[in-house]
């Protein structure tokens, strides 16, 4: 094994697409981090979770753990609140908190078009969580791939001080002493990461930025950040090391 950089941050985000939280050490378990992407704000009439790709506003709120079983959300004014009816009147339509469980899916959309003028089409994700993708429970990113992007617009649960991750798809890593993680592909990326934010944990608001998607597209066919399924749980810290096979692990991009 190979030591591919240290775990310099942990980011958890309690509802999917709302503003998250940065850890000193998290708990992973078969589900990725505890807590992540285990709520989601689904709309009454049409039972999709909303996400920032259609509801940017989503990014100017923010959740946080309580008590280990229990989500809080910030709303823009302030606000704390983690009823269905509070949220609802915040974003103007019915919504539900709902949690994850074993049975349950969401329902995501998206649009495949830069310009946001293009159809939307809907898929569903996999259960026990609201990630978007069944082989991403844990996403990682190293400040080399990043560059000078703000690591905020990609929502990635680790953030390393190593090299290029993508040589990683397709083996196994190791994070700290315990946990496991099988690497199964790049993360594609879509509108989200063009979108605004607010500044907090004072640091600056983000802008719009469409370059940031196009350059992706352009320089690194879509994709930032890699994916990975845990194959055994554990705690995780900053400062943990990142180990995995040599350099010259062949790449792939979706395995």
């Amino acid at each position: 094994m190979e030591t591919h950089g240290n775990v310099v941050e942990i980011w958890r985000y309690p509802v999917k697409s709302l503003l998250g939280e940065r850890l000193d050490s998290a708990v992973v378990g078969a589900d990725g981090i505890e807590g992540d992407r285990r709520w989601s704000l689904v709309e009454t009439a049409s039972g999709r979770s909303l996400t920032a790709r259609k509801r940017p506003e989503l990014l100017t709120a923010q959740a946080a753990m309580i008590d280990g079983d229990t989500v809080l959300v910030t709303l823009p004014d302030g606000t704390e609140v983690g009823d269905d009816e509070s949220l609802s009147r915040w974003l103007g339509i019915d919504v539900e908190l709902r949690r994850a469980s074993p049975n349950t899916a969401g329902t995501f959309e998206t649009q495949a078009d830069l310009t946001e003028t293009g159809d939307w089409f809907t898929w569903t994700g996999p259960t026990g969580s609201f990630h978007d993708s069944a082989r991403t429970k844990v996403s990682l990113l190293s400040m080399d791939t990043l560059g000078a992007w703000d690591r905020r617009r990609f929502r990635i649960n680790i953030i390393t001080d190593g090299t290029s991750e993508d040589a990683l798809v397709g083996s196994e890593i190791t994070v700290g002493s315990a946990v496991r993680l099988q690497v199964k592909k790049q993360i594609d990326r879509c509108v989200m990461v063009t979108r605004p934010q607010p500044g907090v944990l004072n640091e600056p608001p983000l802008e719009r930025d469409l370059n940031v998607l196009k350059t992706i597209n352009n320089e690194r066919d879509g994709f930032l950040g890699i994916g990975a399924l845990v194959e055994t749980g554990g705690t995780i810290r900053s400062g943990d090391t990142v180990a995995g096979p040599g350099q010259d692990n062949e790449r792939s991009q979706d395995a």
